[in-house]
């Protein structure tokens, strides 16, 4: 009868413990639910928490429930409980209670720690993606009709979503080509609207549209800057079997690109200043220390030449063209030999040699860039099938202690004596180094800022854009 006693008082402990457990369950639940997280699999993680509770509950009840060995084999009773036994048997409840404690402590500390977590990657990804809604445009009889939809890029800023009738309406029927590249055409646009702005509209061959396009669609979301062309809206005809082409609308930049500015110069045209060249090269290097440092995941342009610079009214850098660029760990990637980066002239021989990019490779280009803007060379000569940075190479090794005429003879003719002597010397010294062989000992974005900012007083006059 004892016994049959002590079995019912185990039950009756197991069925407490269990209650409190099933109250813990039930405060991981609310928990784990308030923190953010959802969905399917945090079902699992709680009945997962409910199914360990409620092994422990029966380990611990199983265990108190064994029977206590007789102290005489032949006698068929207990012997019976006397304070000493009583004491025993509180004092190994307590142990029980401690360690039940200690491991819902745990678990609970566990629980919210992995509920912060899932709350901030859950955010995360809600940031990055686009949400849409309806907008309101407006027609050509001023009445208010239903255009699209915009796309958050991250940044406040509405990029639309444009349907293919509408690509045809603002382009024209495509009566205007103001550009022209591997994988695309760009278009003259003028943008439905009161103030009927001028716009530029990138069109996608179908043979290139989910890998070039796509890929630069997701980039050109993730960037704001001052000194990047400003991306407004696209088309992708992913419903649209009729019409397979994507479509990528930027802002019109009026004044052409750097090279048209220095190597297709008529004879009636303005010759960039020496003091402008500073300044394009400057805005240059914040677009470039913007990309490899200031973007949630790194940057690799892979294709800046100066066909790539556009210069807008006041003659203001806006790099363009990320159809090759590569963001975050596909930056390290290599690729295979059909899709290598770079235009001749421009690319790193150590990309070329590894095929592996990197943020060095961007800034091998840019050191080529200032090469032209001081020489007013091109990067490739195509008649005589000879690379600036051959040319020039030998004069750079020394720079830092070249003679004043040499000097000289390496700079822009058209400038006339519109230059610093010193600022050459450092521009040039600059050069050099982001010219380097060895990729890790080429100076970063950030540095050659420092360096002109501390050499170079003809870029004093620029403000800095506000990065974001």
């Amino acid at each position: 009868m004892e016994t049959v006693g002590e079995g019912g008082d185990a039950v009756f402990f197991y069925r407490r413990l269990r209650r409190r457990f099933l109250t813990i369950d039930c405060l991981f639940s609310h928990v784990f639910l308030v923190c953010g997280c959802g969905g399917w699999w945090s079902m699992v993680f709680i009945f997962s928490l409910f199914s360990i509770s409620s092994q422990l509950c029966f380990c611990v009840a199983s265990f108190t429930s064994s029977p206590t060995p007789n102290t005489s084999p032949t006698s068929p009773i207990d012997p019976p409980t006397g304070p000493l036994n009583r004491q025993k048997d509180d004092h190994f409840h307590r142990k029980i209670a401690i360690a039940v404690g200690v491991s819902a402590g745990f678990l609970f500390f566990l629980l919210i720690l992995m509920g912060f977590l899932a709350t901030f990657l859950l955010r995360l990804r809600r940031k990055r993606r686009p949400r849409k809604q309806n907008v309101v445009g407006i027609d050509d009889n001023g009445v208010n009709e239903e255009k699209g939809k915009i796309v958050d890029d991250g940044f406040g800023n509405g990029v639309k979503k444009y349907n293919w009738d509408e690509i045809l309406k603002i382009t024209m029927d495509f009566s205007k080509v103001v550009g022209s590249g591997g994988f695309s055409t760009v278009y003259l646009a003028r943008l439905l609207g009161l103030d009927s702005t001028m716009a530029a509209v990138k069109i996608f061959t179908s043979d290139h549209l989910n890998r070039v396009f796509k890929q630069e669609l997701e980039i050109l979301l993730n960037l704001q800057h001052d000194n990047i062309v400003k991306f407004l809206g696209y088309c992708d005809n992913e419903n649209n079997q009729d019409h397979e082409e994507g479509a990528l609308v930027f802002e019109f930049v009026p004044n052409g690109t750097l090279q048209e500015k220095l190597h297709e110069i008529e004879s009636d045209s303005k010759v960039l200043s020496w003091r402008r060249r500073m300044a394009i090269v400057f805005q240059l290097g914040q677009a470039i220390e913007y990309l490899h440092e200031h973007c949630s995941l790194q940057i690799v342009h892979g294709d800046i030449k100066a066909s790539n610079i556009l210069l807008d009214q006041n003659l203001n850098c806006k790099l363009c063209d990320f159809g090759s660029a590569k963001m975050g760990f596909s930056s390290m990637v290599m690729p295979s030999k059909k899709v290598m980066m770079g235009s001749p002239g421009y690319t790193d021989p150590h990309y070329m040699r590894t095929g592996i990019a990197s943020k060095k490779n961007d800034i091998y280009s840019y050191g080529v860039i200032i090469l032209e803007l001081v020489t007013g060379m091109q990067a490739f000569c195509s008649t005589k099938c000879q690379l600036l940075t051959s040319v020039l190479g030998p004069n750079l090794r020394d720079i830092d202690h070249c003679e004043a005429k040499k000097l000289k003879e390496m700079v822009d003719p058209l400038l006339g004596s519109d230059f610093n002597m010193e600022e050459v010397r450092a521009m040039l010294s600059i050069s050099s180094r982001c010219l380097g062989q060895s990729p890790t000992l080429r100076p970063s974005a950030t540095q050659i800022l420092l360096d002109m900012k501390d050499s170079v007083s003809s870029i004093s006059f620029l403000s800095s854009p506000e990065k974001k």
